[in-house]
């Protein structure tokens, strides 16, 4: 979906958020049972919608429709309710919400889900409305047993009163139960914000640090197996043959079945199911298989560019323009298939009774696993009941379109042909072998400056794979995931060209922390550097000399990060350099300056300062994290990450002595400054990941005459 569909989407949304995820039937107490699916609420509880649960020990329970991997949805939505209610912060608790589109879509996708930034930007008022329906039902529900006027009452940190009677929240549960649900309840003016905006702690970090958070791999059910699956090591290859009995020998395998996935090892514990893994025999299928290698896939993408492609956004006449240019600049960029390498690799439980099954699963988009489940075992979907773990990161790995973690899931139970409980472990080569990554791109550019400096002509040619094609998401045309960032830049360039070259492969492709912009920000930003300084120009100053008129927010983080640094137009000051790049994704503005050393032919790079808009802050600290945490997944992952196909196509990097992850002594000190908005929030979880790399690039080339054309730097020989 594209920045102004989503904005259009949620605008025409916002009147129907009551109607469609607040149930009503007269009365709260039949909403709510209908709201939560079975009803089991406990005896003088209140659920006043789909997303509350008030119960008589006081305790306010929030079902978040957003997976929490770590990026703060819990604390979030969970801030937006408590505020519009006038709970007091201890009181509140978080639980995701059950499988259930209808009720909990991502009014942003339009099915329930968890990605693309988008997490606050869609609840915004769809959780502030269902706080304030609740507040004033409790209200009402106070105002008719002390026998006063509404307006004589008063809510503050979960105690209701006129000024003579006093109750709690839980105290009223049961009466607030009887009163209608408001259609449209009265939202706070920003003015009145009491927790949006402050640094309230996070919901889960308690848990998380104690070791009393559950997730997948905590999940035991009696009689359970373990179960591994192995793949090809060429992606796409099938199995044509295999032979067990070593396997079957290994003491604790208890079954070896074949899945579409490849062949299941069952065992009684993860350490058996291993080995009998690796006793396994198995013959593959090459014939639709990814044969080539990175290299040869990069040639032939490399190719493609040399010819025009489909055209996704053009002004003026570029090839014109380039004729006439005093100076052109070219350069061609290759950006590598990369893996997301969460810490918790993939994994899920499924346990079959009859005719219903419950699985246990991080899941981003928890009613396609759920659909997957129920189609593979031949159920009723509502005879699958879906629990959305904790997860211990994504990056994009768990939004799984196909929901094949579902299916394989699944497919271990059918093969079974009983009931039972099974759970699905993925390793870490299993991880960073199994596809499904950021796809592989070239860019192919050109520029040109007349006598004067000025850039008179802009072209970016984008070669990569499709994510959106073939799923639900799917609109038709040109893939917009594949080239976003390309487009729509802050800067007044004329004549410029941008066209998207759609190529194809069987290594399967998805959203990586940012998706497009991953690569498009780096592009864009180091070849934009490279004409400001065949110009003569200051890259701070030249940036914001071509932001267009309607630029404002790039403007104002740019000139923000410029303050913070000290930028004084010197690039290198004795052994360090300095680099700049601002990019704008899912309407959140992002600037960064980077301080850089040569680290024995590698970047050092010492700090980072990185201004942000993103709208309103609903919590500064959670905000600032994300942005640390996309700095550093970008800088580790620019410095050092790609998933090679060798000869032959089989996957080279296997674990994380081959794909490396940045070093605790590497990460930068990060200052971030948050730019005070009135705008509503946007996405914070992506954003700060695509500046990083093109300003480290930036200011390398500063100190070194150089930046890389082939990431990551290491392969580059930075």
């Amino acid at each position: 979906m594209t920045k102004q569909s989503r904005r259009q989407f949620l605008a025409s949304s916002a009147g129907l958020v009551i109607g469609v995820a607040l149930p009503l039937k007269g009365h709260a107490q039949s909403g709510a049972a209908a709201a939560l699916g079975d009803g089991t609420l406990s005896e003088g509880a209140f659920a006043p919608n789909a997303f509350i649960r008030i119960a008589p020990d006081n305790t306010v329970t929030v079902l978040s429709k957003h997976i929490e991997f770590g990026q703060g949805p819990y604390t979030g939505l969970a801030t937006l309710v408590a505020d519009e209610m006038d709970a007091s912060w201890d009181q509140i608790r978080v639980e995701s919400a059950p499988a259930n589109d209808e009720l909990y879509k991502n009014l942003a996708f339009g099915l329930q889900g968890t990605g693309g930034s988008t997490a606050m930007a869609n609840s915004w008022m769809q959780m502030r409305q269902a706080g304030a329906a609740a507040r004033a039902m409790l209200v009402a529900a106070a105002a008719e047993e002390w026998g006063v006027d509404a307006s004589t009452i008063s809510v503050s940190a979960g105690e209701v009163t006129d000024g003579t009677n006093r109750a709690s929240f839980g105290e009223l549960a049961e009466a607030a139960a009887r009163q209608s649900v408001p259609v449209e309840p009265a939202v706070k003016n920003r003015s009145e914000f009491t927790l949006i905006g402050t640094e309230v702690p996070k919901v889960d970090s308690r848990a998380k640090s104690t070791g009393t958070a559950e997730f997948t791999l905590d999940v035991y059910r009696d009689g359970m197996q373990t179960v591994v699956t192995r793949r090809p090591s060429v992606i796409g290859a099938k199995v044509a043959s295999f032979d067990d009995s070593a396997a079957l020998e290994v003491p604790g395998v208890v079954a070896v079945r074949q899945i579409p996935q490849g062949v299941a090892v069952y065992a009684e514990n993860t350490a058996a199911a291993l080995k009998g893994r690796e006793a396994l025999r198995v013959e593959w299928d090459m014939s639709e298989a990814e044969t080539r290698s990175s290299e040869e896939i990069f040639a032939e993408f490399s190719r493609m560019a040399e010819s025009p492609g489909v055209v996704v956004e053009e002004e003026g006449d570029s090839a014109a323009a380039l004729e006439s240019a005093e100076t052109v600049h070219e350069a061609e960029f290759l950006f590598p298939y990369l893996a997301h390498a969460p810490m918790e690799p993939l994994d899920a439980v499924l346990e079959v009774t009859g005719d219903k099954a419950e699985i246990w699963m991080g899941a981003q988009f928890p009613t396609a696993d759920k659909g997957a489940v129920a189609q593979v075992l031949g159920l009723a979907p509502e005879n699958v009941t879906m629990n959305v773990m904790l997860a211990g990161g994504s990056f994009g790995r768990r939004a799984q379109p196909s929901a094949h973690i579902g299916a394989e899931v699944a497919a271990i139970a059918k093969a079974t042909g009983g009931d039972g409980a099974w759970k699905l472990v993925w390793t870490r080569e299993d991880d960073l072998t199994g596809a499904y990554y950021r796809p592989l791109t070239v860019h192919r550019m050109r520029g040109g400056i007349d006598a004067d400096g000025n850039i008179t002509a802009w072209e970016d040619r984008v070669v990569n794979q499709s994510i959106m094609e073939g799923t639900p998401f799917d609109q038709g045309g040109a893939d917009p995931t594949s080239f976003e960032g390309s487009t729509k830049m802050p800067y007044d360039l004329p004549n410029r060209t941008i066209d998207w070259i759609k190529a194809t492969s069987p290594v399967p492709v998805l959203w990586w922390r940012s998706v497009g912009h991953t690569h498009t920000g780096y592009a864009t930003e180091v070849f934009l550097d490279e004409l400001l300084e065949k110009a003569g120009k200051d890259p701070v100053q030249g940036r914001l000399d071509l932001m267009r008129d309607d630029a404002g927010r790039d403007r104002a983080v740019l000139e923000r990060v410029a303050e913070m640094a000290g930028w004084d137009g010197t690039k290198v000051k004795g052994d360090r350099a300095y680099g700049v790049a601002v990019h704008e994704s899912f309407e959140t503005y992002v600037a960064q300056i980077v301080e850089v050393s040569d680290q024995g032919g590698m970047p050092r790079v010492h700090k980072v300062w990185v201004a942000v808009d993103c709208g309103i802050a609903i919590n500064p600290n959670v905000i600032a994290a994300q942005i640390e945490g996309g700095v550093g997944y970008g800088l580790g992952t620019a410095l050092f990450n790609e998933l090679v196909l060798g000869p032959g196509g089989e996957v080279l990097q296997k674990n994380f002595d081959t794909y490396r992850m940045l070093r605790i002594s590497e990460m930068p000190e990060v200052e971030v400054a948050i730019i005070e908005s009135e705008a509503d929030p946007t996405g914070i979880g992506e954003p700060g990941t695509p500046p990083i790399a093109p300003a480290v690039a930036n200011a390398w080339r500063a100190l070194t005459g150089t930046a890389p054309r082939k990431l990551p730097f290491a392969q580059a020989g930075a």
